[in-house]
């Protein structure tokens, strides 16, 4: 079974407690507003499941990390500062996202825009890039920034991507998968990548970076999925929010694909008005046509692609752990 994210064990909790405090240092800033609106982001909850990658995929290339047996306290200040890096850049995309979105909650909590503003939200989130950049130059690493920043900008492409396929229900399979790789798998490919690097194991780069790149696929298909099946409670936002906002997801293609022509063009005309109202007609849709299944089906191929990626690696905790991390990011509720 595998272990949820919310207690993952010892493997990283002690190098995890140092990415912590090192993200709480780099936050401060003289401006108050930053400190308010970016703490408020950092500290609302989440899996930390970025940064614990680059632990896990640095560990699983054999860098000792810290509370290892016979090592300190402390790990290796490049692999934290690389860890923490990842976080502020996904905690950036967060608030942009929300604004983006008009979102209201997220993980069960008051988006920041919603407390705020769009503006500070946005801003803060300039803020939180800035930072992760002068984070890189501390690294001094020029592969390091060049993966660094090949991944923001095409996190940019995908939000863009994404945002052009608002209203449209037309969108395919491959069209879905082509987003969803690039505004959310790409940096958990960069997650993987800078593991191997950060443990000078560049020979196992690929494959971290192409594990990284199915498990990211296979977490947003299931958030995907969850966004048709939980509950608000569970979700930490709303259901039915991807239909509010337009998006055509992979339970709305599969379900488009195997309805009648009526009931398609009842899921066509929620998503083009990105109309709520429809949501029961369309969950019930969506399960008489067994979407969700076929979705999560479709995750489960890239949770095998993301564990088949890891067979180079020599056997390790630190490699059972990514297998388990692949394995629970289609069984959540959350």
């Amino acid at each position: 079974m595998p272990k949820p994210l919310e207690s993952p064990g010892d493997l990283v909790a002690n190098s995890m407690q140092d990415v912590d405090q090192l993200i709480r240092k780099r936050l401060a800033s003289d401006v108050v507003l930053i400190n308010q609106v970016a703490g408020y982001i950092i500290g609302s909850g989440g899996k930390r499941l970025r940064p614990r990658l680059v632990l896990l995929s640095a560990g699983a290339c054999g860098q000792p990390l810290a509370g290892s047996v016979g090592l300190p306290a402390t790990a290796d200040d490049n692999v934290i500062t690389l860890a923490a890096i990842v976080e502020f850049i996904h905690t950036a995309t967060l608030l942009h996202d929300d604004v983006v979105d008009a979102s209201e909650l997220r993980r069960g909590n008051d988006t920041a825009n919603s407390v705020w503003g769009n503006e500070a939200a946005v801003l803060v989130g300039d803020f939180l890039y800035s930072r992760a950049f002068e984070m890189m130059v501390d690294v001094d690493n020029m592969v390091v920034m060049g993966i660094l920043a090949s991944t923001t900008n095409r996190i940019a492409e995908g939000e863009v991507m994404q945002l052009l396929n608002v209203r449209e229900p037309e969108i395919t399979e491959e069209q879905y998968i082509h987003v969803i790789e690039a505004k959310t798998a790409c940096l958990f490919r960069a997650a993987g990548e800078l593991g191997a690097i950060s443990a000078s194991q560049t020979q196992f780069q690929q494959s971290l970076a192409d594990y990284g790149m199915y498990l990211g696929t296979a977490f947003q298909i299931t958030d995907d999925v969850l966004d048709y099946r939980s509950q608000s409670d569970e979700m930490g936002k709303n259901v039915g929010d991807d239909l509010a906002e337009g998006k055509t997801t992979l339970p709305l293609i599969y379900a488009m694909q195997q309805a009648s022509s009526d009931k398609r063009e009842v899921i066509a005309t929620a998503i083009r008005e990105a109309e709520l109202a429809a949501l029961p007609q369309v969950l019930s849709i969506v399960r008489e046509t067994n979407a969700i299944e076929q979705s999560i089906a479709r995750a489960n191929i890239a949770v095998q692609q993301a564990v088949d990626s890891l067979s180079s690696l020599p056997s390790s905790e630190y490699k059972d752990e990514l297998v388990s991390i692949a394995q629970y990011a289609v069984q959540r509720t959350s």
